[in-house]
């Protein structure tokens, strides 16, 4: 039976137009909208209009222009795909209207959208400002790289991707981020709503993941693949990358905090204390192999 959480990916490899749509109503929650595109040199542009929603909008592969009433920027990507190198990413406010043109053939493009009342100004994201961090430890090592994180100049969008080497867990121990929990002042966990857009270095790739709650109301397990995403409304959530086959998710997420503070499941949590060694696959990729995408 598939999961009611599971969107599959809706186009194939060689055609031009979306890939992946979710929106908040078709997923039932309250903030997060998500579209993936693909456009080719010449043939496709993609016009669209945030209205009351700040958006961001994230190069997968290939090189693009956007021209908005917010400025232009000519030129955005510098990978080929999401295995070829670091992000290029830009930060669109509400009330833009904006046209993505492709540049090269087979551009792949994500957005994510939220309803905001706040204004906050456009912004390009380059690879050179997105930070690589080396979370976990032995199979559990993952690569995640910044693009829009906490304290970022906008409203309540939050946006990595997660880079899994075949046969490592990731986004574990499992956690969780769906109620608005402070302590004296401090947040310890945000609610948010959140998006996995996976992708694979391989033809025939797939991923595990595990969505679950504490008192199992909700407990589903998942298999994802090329061009998939994967709703977590509520509860824990790991992911198994399938051996010999390295795994990348775009995380998308909103909710009542511009943040990413969550709760371990306590049953797991011990085994953050193992994690004595690092996986030495990772990164998987760097600023260093970061070229211009040619035609």
């Amino acid at each position: 039976m598939t999961s009611h959480l599971l969107v599959r990916g809706q186009l194939p490899d060689s055609e031009n137009g979306v890939i992946s749509s979710v929106s908040k109503e078709t997923a039932g929650w309250n903030f997060l909208n998500m579209e993936v595109r693909r456009l080719s040199r010449g043939v496709s542009t993609w016009q669209h209009k945030t209205g009351e929603n700040e958006l961001a909008l994230v190069i997968l592969g290939g090189r693009c222009t956007v021209r908005s009433n917010q400025g232009s920027w000519t030129n955005i990507g510098r990978r080929a795909n999401v295995f070829d190198g670091m992000p290029n990413a830009l930060y669109l406010p509400r009330h833009t209207e904006f046209a993505v043109e492709a540049l090269t053939d087979n551009l792949e493009v994500a957005a994510a959208w939220t309803a905001t009342d706040q204004d906050h100004p456009a912004q390009l994201i380059t690879a050179d400002q997105s930070k690589i961090e080396i979370r976990g430890g032995g199979n559990a090592t993952r690569q995640i790289n910044s693009i829009i994180p906490p304290g970022f100049d906008c409203h309540r969008l939050v946006c990595v991707e997660v880079y899994t080497p075949g046969g490592n867990w990731s986004s574990y121990p499992p956690h969780k981020h769906d109620v608005h929990k402070e302590q004296q002042g401090e947040l310890l966990e945000a609610d948010l709503e959140e998006i996995y857009f996976y992708k694979f270095n391989r033809k025939g790739a797939f991923a595990c993941q595990r969505v679950y709650t504490d008192d199992r109301s909700l407990d589903e397990s998942i298999v994802a693949s090329n061009n998939d995403a994967v709703l977590i409304p509520e509860g824990y959530h790991p992911v198994s990358a399938a051996y010999g086959y390295d795994c990348y998710y775009l995380n998308f997420l909103a909710g009542t905090a511009q943040s990413l503070a969550a709760t371990d499941d306590p049953e797991h949590a011990w085994t953050r204390q193992t994690w004595d060694t690092k996986d030495p696959r990772v990164p998987l990729v760097t600023h260093a192999m970061e070229e211009m995408v040619t035609s």
